[in-house]
């Protein structure tokens, strides 16, 4: 053989596996996008904390939602407090305003935002473990219905403002710097 008549064979068994490679294979299908989990695409702005000396406080801030679906927060830690719930103010029979906790956690719209402030939905920090003094950060961490997380720093702020009760009947002042259970 020559080694033209070679390279003609080579050349020739070269296209003939290619062509069957090809034949033989699957064209690639697009594998599915992942789906993102709450905790890796929620964030949360103007977040902060209200100073307290001692017992409860609450931590506000917006939470936003980029996605095309509802999110739900289900809980709230942080080392600050031995104890961290999801709150709702909302006004009892005599139309008073109580705190207590939220069944179910708080819905975050698709594409929208969530709204934590004095006087209504807030993270409610029981029983802290030391005194929060403006100027101090305290950091969160947010667990949603999914089961992913997102964790967060917030400063700690003096506010005067937003005289509410706990659902127990206890008052709650939140105009002294510190969350008073007025027991």
């Amino acid at each position: 053989m020559t080694i033209k008549t070679q390279r003609g064979t080579i050349a020739a068994s070269i296209a003939a596996l290619l062509l069957l490679a090809g034949c033989a294979s699957e064209p690639a299908t697009p594998s599915a996008a992942p789906t993102q989990q709450a905790g890796d695409v929620v964030t949360i702005t103007d977040a902060w904390v209200k100073a307290a000396p001692e017992g409860m406080t609450a931590g506000f801030g917006v939470l936003e939602n980029p996605t095309g679906e509802d999110v739900t927060v289900v809980s709230v830690q942080t080392p600050a407090a031995k104890a961290g719930e999801l709150h709702e103010t909302v006004a009892d029979d005599s139309g008073a305003k109580v705190m207590r906790q939220i069944d179910g956690g708080f819905t975050i719209p698709a594409d929208g935002a969530f709204k934590l402030e004095p006087g209504g939905n807030h993270l409610m920090l029981m029983d802290l473990t030391a005194p929060l003094k403006a100027g101090q950060k305290v950091t969160f961490t947010l667990t949603f219905s999914d089961k992913s997380t997102m964790s967060f720093t917030a400063p700690v702020k003096d506010y005067s403002g937003a005289n509410e009760n706990y659902s127990g009947g206890e008052h709650m002042d939140m105009g002294d710097g510190g969350m008073d259970e007025g027991k």
